[in-house]
C-alpha cells in the first residue's frame, strides 16, 4: 500500500469504486457540499448526478464523498444522493468537524478539505471541484482549512482557482509558501473562478492530462506531499467580466458588514448576494465550471492510471 494512505476505520467504500481501484482503473473525487448547500432541491440533485454522469462519460468512475449516520462514505447509490440533496439536518463538514460528526452519527457534507482526507484515504488522487477556499478578504489571518489540506495531501485536485470572493493574490501567495505547485491548465495565469482571468501569472503550464499527470507523478516520486492543484478556466462562453465580479463582490462584502454576517456564513452569503448582483450569471459560470471540471478531472485521472 501506498505508505502516504492511511486506512480510516469508519470509512466505507463502495464495492465498484473499490474494484476499480484494485485494478488499477481511474477514480474521481466529487465533494457533496455543493450537493447539499450549493443549490436548491431539486437542481442539487440533478447537478450531483449530472457531474458523476459526466466522469463516467469521460471513461473514470466517480466517487462522490460524504459521511451518512458517521460512516465516512465514498461512493455514494442514488438514494443516498438525494438523502445529501434534500438537506435537511446536513452538516458541512471540513477536517475540523469531520470527527465530531462521526463520533455523533452525523450526516454532512464534505468540502474540498474533508473530501480529500476521506477520498485519499479510499486510495483516490484525482479529485474534481468547483474551486477551492483560501484567504480571506482583510482579514489575512482568516484562512480556509482547503489550504493546509492542499499542503499535506498528494492528490491532484481539478478546479477554477479560488473562490473569487476571496483575496487571490494573498491565496495564491499561501500556496507558493507551502510548496503547492499550481499549474494551469491550458493558461499561464491563475483563474478567477467566475472569470477566466486574474492578472496573477503562473509558472507552470500544462496543456493536456497527460502533462499534469506526468507532473503530478514526478512530485509524488520524489517525496513531495502535497497535492498538484490544476486551475482551469472557466468555459468563455458563460465567464463573467472580471470587473463585474469585482464590483459585484465589493458590493456583497458591505451588505455582509452591515447584516454583521461573520464565520463560516459568510462564504454561502457571499456567493448567494454575487449571483443576485449579477442576475445568475455567476450561479452560471459555476455550474458550467463545475461540469467542466469534471470532465477535465476524468481525462487527466485516465492518464494517470
Amino acid at each position: 500500500m501506498d505508505p502516504s494512505i492511511r486506512p480510516l476505520p469508519d470509512l466505507l467504500v463502495h464495492p465498484e469504486i473499490r474494484a476499480a481501484l484494485e485494478g488499477g482503473a481511474p477514480v474521481v473525487a466529487l465533494e457533496s457540499t455543493v450537493i447539499a448547500h450549493g443549490l436548491p432541491w431539486p437542481e442539487n440533485l440533478a447537478l450531483g448526478q449530472e457531474l458523476e454522469s459526466i466522469v463516467r462519460a469521460g471513461g473514470a468512475v466517480p466517487a462522490t464523498v460524504a459521511v451518512l449516520d458517521g460512516v465516512m462514505r465514498v461512493g455514494l447509490e442514488e438514494a443516498e444522493l438525494e438523502v445529501l440533496a434534500r438537506g435537511s439536518g446536513v452538516e458541512k463538514l471540513s477536517r475540523r468537524n469531520l470527527a465530531a460528526a462521526v463520533a455523533t452519527g452525523q450526516t454532512g457534507a464534505t468540502t474540498v478539505s474533508a473530501t480529500m482526507l476521506i477520498a485519499r484515504a479510499a486510495g483516490i488522487r484525482v479529485f474534481a471541484t468547483g474551486g477551492i477556499g483560501g484567504v480571506h478578504r482583510g482579514d489575512r489571518s482568516d484562512v480556509s482549512a482547503d489550504l493546509p489540506e492542499l499542503a499535506r495531501t498528494p492528490m491532484i485536485v481539478v478546479c477554477a482557482g479560488a473562490k473569487a470572493i476571496l483575496d487571490l493574490p494573498a491565496t495564491l501567495e499561501w500556496l507558493e509558501t507551502w510548496g503547492v505547485p499550481v499549474v494551469g491548465y491550458q493558461t499561464s495565469e491563475f483563474p478567477a473562478f467566475f472569470s477566466r482571468s486574474s492578472g496573477l501569472p503562473l509558472e507552470t503550464r500544462a496543456d493536456s492530462p497527460a502533462e499534469v499527470a506526468a507532473i503530478a507523478r514526478a512530485a509524488w516520486r520524489n517525496g513531495l506531499t502535497s497535492a498538484v492543484l490544476v486551475t482551469v478556466p472557466c468555459p468563455e462562453s458563460v465567464a463573467v467580466p472580471r470587473e463585474r465580479i469585482d464590483h459585484a463582490v465589493t458590493e456583497a462584502l458591505r451588505d455582509a458588514e452591515r447584516a454583521g454576517i461573520r464565520g463560516r456564513a459568510v462564504t454561502p452569503f457571499l456567493l448567494k448576494r454575487v449571483s443576485e448582483l449579477t442576475g445568475g450569471e455567476s450561479r452560471a459560470a459555476n455550474l458550467a465550471l463545475l461540469r467542466n471540471n469534471a470532465a477535465i478531472a476524468a481525462e487527466t485521472a485516465k492518464s494517470l492510471s
